[in-house]
């Protein structure tokens, strides 16, 4: 019984850091927009990103986007979004999205793009 109660949880472990952490894979398609350039939204607070950025990124929090859209402009123009871990991206990702921006990339966490 004991072993079982181990191997559940070692399996679920497994589930967390593998399969749900962002790999670099999953980040190639953010670099390309970056590359071709893209918008890239730093969602984190002030202190994460003074912390450390992407070069050119505009820091906007999450808690702050929704009322400071008008920065963002154009609404055709490839936007990527990132933060610590790809939680906070996927909300900003979503309300931009929602507000008619036509091309948001969900970058992840910031590690990846590292």
């Amino acid at each position: 019984m004991k072993l079982w109660v181990l191997v559940i949880g070692v399996l679920v472990v497994w589930v967390f850091l593998v399969k749900l952490r962002p790999s670099s894979a999953a980040a190639a398609p953010a670099k390309d927009k970056i590359k071709g350039g893209a918008l890239v939204v730093d969602v984190r607070t002030a202190g994460e990103f003074k912390g450390g950025h992407v070069d050119g990124a505009l820091n906007i929090p999450v808690q702050e986007l929704e009322s400071r859209l008008g920065e963002l402009k154009d609404k055709q123009r490839a936007i990527v979004v990132y933060c610590a871990s790809g939680m906070r991206s996927a909300r900003a990702a979503a309300i931009l999205k929602k507000a008619g921006f036509a091309d948001v990339t969900n970058a992840g966490g910031y590690g990846s793009l590292k």
